[in-house]
């Protein structure tokens, strides 16, 4: 027998997964994904770009939110607190800080100077207290090694930041490096071993002498009639995977590839559990003779080293 879930995947249009720049625009949105457009049940992302002296108004619903400088600062109001965010020139100079949203609440986002922020949501179940998530506190780590190394930013992953359901983190993959990979997945509810999750991926390129830059993104099959994706991705960019392999992001040499990640799924547990392709996993023994790229970290490290390379495919 099939699952509702294993149905829903088999309805949805394969070229529903690949969401080029704009092409998700919505009203105040440069990028608008939603459960209702992704086709799924939890997880959200948009990114509203405000000019000097721009207001944003957040209605969260039944979703929390976290809001995260992706350039500039800015000034959230909501839940009787006021969080001033000083943000960051861009994804590429810095971990930033960012403050988090409960449900059933309104934000007001303001920014003086402007901006662009990421809004990543998730329908959850309880409303915890709004917060302030200071950038000093982000635990950066290093995973893989040689052409597999790249820079993980967890400012809410599921062991660090509490939320209900939201889990978000940021990837930075040096020019001609690999990342997300060994190819995994979660989509399959095996306690201890894999959580099911839904996940949205959001890009930037770096610019390097006036030239924008791209790189590649891989979901295959982990079942028939699964999320199949080969795509060419560039700054604003996104990639819906409700299921299957995902990996790798391959970052085009001279560019640093950035990719912001947010999940969410109907666990009882917050959890990110994964499984590893089992043509690919072996890719994880050659890691320890090898040493991470000289590049990283890009931005120097804060807060407590996570996940070894062994351990995590992100």
């Amino acid at each position: 027998m099939t699952t509702d879930h294993e149905e829903r995947v088999r309805e949805r249009p394969r070229h529903r997964w690949h969401l080029p720049a704009g092409s998700a625009a919505e009203g105040p949105y440069a990028l608008d994904i939603d459960p209702k457009r992704a086709g799924w049940d939890r997880s959200s992302l948009r990114v509203v770009e405000l000019q000097p002296g721009g207001v944003h108004t957040l209605v969260t619903g039944e979703s929390e939110w976290i809001v995260l400088p992706l350039t500039g600062g800015c000034t959230v109001h909501t839940s009787g607190e006021i969080f001033e965010l000083l943000g960051r020139e861009s994804v590429f100079s810095g971990v930033s800080d960012f403050a988090y949203v409960p449900r059933e609440a309104h934000a007001q986002i303001a920014s003086g100077a402007g901006g662009r922020f990421a809004l990543a949501g998730a329908k959850c179940e309880r409303r915890l207290p709004a917060r302030y998530g200071p950038a000093p506190e982000v635990p950066v780590e290093l995973r893989g090694s040689g052409t597999c190394s790249r820079q993980v930013n967890n400012f809410a992953a599921a062991d660090t930041f509490e939320c209900d359901r939201l889990i978000a983190v940021e990837v930075l993959t040096p020019g001609g490096n690999w990342s997300s990979y060994p190819p995994h997945k979660h989509d399959e509810h095996r306690p201890g071993a894999e959580s099911v999750l839904e996940e949205i991926y959001y890009f930037e390129i770096e610019e390097r002498g006036g030239t924008a830059g791209f790189g590649y993104h891989r979901v295959s099959p982990s079942r028939p009639g699964g999320t199949d994706v080969l795509a060419e991705v560039r700054s604003g960019d996104a990639v819906l995977i409700p299921d299957g392999w995902h990996g790798p992001s391959i970052a085009a040499p001279g560019h640093t590839m950035y990719y912001l990640n947010v999940m969410a799924g109907p666990g009882e547990q917050r959890e990110w559990l994964i499984s590893d392709h089992p043509d690919h996993g072996w890719i994880r023994d050659t890691w320890p003779a090898q040493p991470v790229d000289p590049r990283l970290p890009l931005h120097g490290l804060s807060g407590p080293s996570g996940l070894s390379g062994q351990e995590a495919s992100r």
